[in-house]
């Protein structure tokens, strides 16, 4: 038997393409971005957290993801779920700056962003940054302050900067916002603008721990005695690997079927009859990001039905309004996403 006979019969090459051809690269199916730091670190995180996180699983690569799409979160939970240390902790983990600010009824935008002093020795104004200058930005019930406050985050969350008295002051990176809410107790509290909630990438709703992680939760803290939690937590990720890292999420490959499929999605949204408002382009754009990123973990270079569906629910749960009628029958934005999921036709 000839040479040439053996490549052709050659179960493994059953075509008979030699070693080198482009056609035979096409099929080892290896990624062309190398995500395996990537998802190094990624586990390392999670490792780091869950030293005092107990089971919060979903929560935590939420985090990470938005991290990774360049996105803010706003976290919505109960009181006594550890919502606050949960944010405190990932901030640590990464080797940046970290600031938190309370929000109260009285704060103003100047506490927030910054104010213009006069110098005594130049007699010249000079800007003191506020604690909004940071890489990490924990804002503690952000729904406690006044509308004046609340509309002071929109060009620092949305633009990476602050302007203030003509001059734009740019955000050090990464810079991301995490803040948290509490949806029972409504006194002194305002509603946040649908301009600021559409600049968050992720609303993630934060429920109580089940039996088992309870039980994990006492386990931890009687362990831990005196030892404070921040205490605990390394730092595995600097800004320079993080930067490096987004740039290879941004180059993992969605499909033009795929981009159809979240933009089916999102219009559908639009034109519901359950609901009040829809989802806007800036939607669709978070839906993608995360998309990528939640490949990106899983050590894929491409974008899944399945990645999407992960993206839709913290991404549009924030973004759409229910009718006035739908919302008094009790029904959820949940419920209306999984009925416009069910109607798109999945592509293969």
């Amino acid at each position: 038997m000839t040479m040439e006979n053996e490549e052709t019969t050659n179960p493994m090459n059953p075509k008979g393409f030699s070693e080198n051809t482009p056609t035979n690269q096409n099929l080892d199916f290896k990624n062309r971005i190398d995500l395996s730091e990537l998802q190094d670190i990624t586990q390392k995180l999670k490792t780091q957290l869950a030293k005092v996180i107990v089971g919060q699983h979903d929560f935590i690569e939420l985090l990470i993801v938005s991290l990774l799409s360049n996105g803010h979160v706003l976290i919505e939970g109960v009181p006594g779920i550890a919502k606050t240390i949960t944010a405190k902790l990932f901030a640590k983990t990464l080797d940046t700056e970290f600031n938190r600010i309370q929000f109260t009824p009285d704060l103003m935008p100047s506490d927030v962003l910054g104010t213009s002093v006069l110098h005594m020795k130049t007699n010249d104004f000079e800007f003191k940054k506020g604690p909004i200058f940071s890489n990490m930005v924990l804002i503690d019930e952000i729904n406690r302050a006044p509308a004046k406050t609340q509309a002071a985050l929109f060009e620092v969350m949305e633009e990476r900067q602050v302007t203030i008295d003509g001059i734009r002051y740019p955000m050090d990176q990464p810079f991301m916002v995490l803040a948290t809410q509490n949806p029972i107790e409504q006194e002194g509290t305002y509603a946040l603008p649908e301009a600021q909630l559409d600049r968050f990438l992720f609303k993630i709703k934060v429920g109580y721990p089940e039996l088992e992680d309870e039980v994990n939760i006492l386990k931890t803290h009687h362990e831990r005695k005196t030892q404070k939690p921040l205490e605990i937590i390394d730092a595995v990720l600097t800004p320079q690997k993080l930067k490096e890292f987004k740039a290879k999420t941004q180059e993992v490959l969605v499909e033009e079927k795929i981009l159809g499929y979240i933009a089916e999605i999102v219009t559908q949204t639009r034109t519901h009859p359950h609901l009040y408002l829809g989802g806007s382009p800036r939607a669709s754009i978070a839906v993608m990001n995360a998309s990528k990123a939640f490949a990106a973990i899983q050590g894929r270079d491409f974008v899944t039905p399945e990645d999407i569906k992960k993206a839709l629910f913290p991404v549009l749960c924030h973004r759409i309004i229910l009718s006035p009628e739908r919302e008094m029958e009790g029904m959820t934005a949940e419920n209306v996403i999984e009925m416009i999921l069910q109607s798109v036709e999945i592509p293969r």
